[in-house]
């Protein structure tokens, strides 16, 4: 599987705090090893960001990311469910 992180994403990633940094790359890694995995619960999302799917990072972190048809997947987003959803 090929990451492709937008700017948006990345831009985001730098004002994360430390503990949360260090969490999403041990979530990236365990999404590129078993995507499905329940830990993960990866699911579709509706709305404004229909076609896209989310993976829990935290308890209250999430990261929102498309599949691509060549077996990767591109990162659009990440935040606190209130960041993000609401």
């Amino acid at each position: 599987m090929i990451i492709i992180p937008t700017k948006h994403f990345k831009k985001k990633v730098s004002k994360l705090p430390k503990s949360i940094k260090i969490k999403l790359s041990e979530k990236i890694q365990l999404f590129m090893d078993e995507p499905k995995k329940v830990i993960l619960n990866n699911h579709t999302l509706h709305g404004k960001y229909n076609g896209y799917r989310s993976i829990n990072i935290t308890g209250n972190y999430r990261m929102i990311y498309e599949e691509l048809p060549d077996n990767s997947v591109r990162l659009i987003d990440i935040g606190t469910h209130p960041e993000l959803y609401e």
